[in-house]
């Protein structure tokens, strides 16, 4: 999955090739996690949802498809392009950040409005944390730019980040929940994987991208659960609620 954002120089088109079925990979989870939910009964015409939920849908895929023709510019040979494009791509990335926590306190108010706060509170928790953690992995990649073998794998992360919700509805595939953390994990980090074991065949090293991503995802499955627990998110929650009624 080359970069999603410009970069000054590109290594060799064969050591690029990796990161079109990385992107690919990632597609296709999210594609899998929200087939019986949404897009089996979009195709079917049955779906339904708010608005919001076809445009963060929309947005979302958009990414992806960004990803994937970001990666196939670059391994293709097709620097400049790929480089004119990486301006949009780092817009888009803020642009997709910004439609995720507006589609949370969409569905925050729609539930509160149904009279089920505490659950609103407790689902507007992990979009939230979710947007948090990808933010500083786009940031990143836009400051490296002109590092690819540092900017490509940040987008990798990032774009893996996002496929948390996708991973949680795998219960078609994964079992019932609550579901298996360490199958969680083995889907969800797929496409680091993949890019872990290129790393180590082609260098024998994995680069510390990967390992701080990796922290990023237990983080995210793990580590914020003091957090969603603690006084501080509570009166944050209280809070928006009260400002919202």
């Amino acid at each position: 999955m080359a970069s999603v954002i410009q970069a000054s120089t590109l290594p060799s088109k064969s050591r690029l090739r990796i990161y079109v079925p990385v992107g690919i990979v990632a597609t296709l989870i999210a594609l899998t996690g929200f087939w019986p939910t949404y897009f089996g009964p979009l195709f079917m015409g049955s779906v339904d949802a708010a608005p919001i939920i076809h445009v963060h849908a929309v947005v979302f895929v958009g990414w992806l498809l960004i990803v994937i023709g970001q990666a196939t510019l670059a391994a293709t040979g097709h620097k400049a392009l790929h480089i004119k494009l990486g301006h949009f791509g780092i817009l888009y990335g803020f642009f997709l950040t910004l439609i995720g926590v507006v589609t949370a306190f969409a569905l925050f108010g729609a539930r509160v409005d149904a009279g089920n706060i505490q659950e609103a509170q407790a689902r507007l928790f992990v979009p939230l944390t979710d947007m948090v953690v990808f933010l500083p992995f786009l940031i990143a990649a836009w400051a490296y730019r002109r590092r690819p073998e540092i900017h490509k794998r940040l987008i990798i992360v990032a774009t893996t980040i996002l496929l948390i919700a996708a991973v949680h509805r795998m219960t078609h595939v994964l079992g019932p929940r609550p579901i298996d953390p360490m199958k969680v994990l083995l889907v969800w980090l797929a496409p680091i994987y993949i890019g872990m074991a290129y790393d180590l065949v082609k260098s024998r090293r994995v680069h510390p991208v990967y390992l701080v991503g990796i922290a990023a995802v237990i983080y995210l499955k793990f580590g914020r659960v003091p957090l969603f627990e603690s006084e501080a998110w509570k009166d944050f929650a209280a809070w928006v609620t009260t400002f919202y009624l």
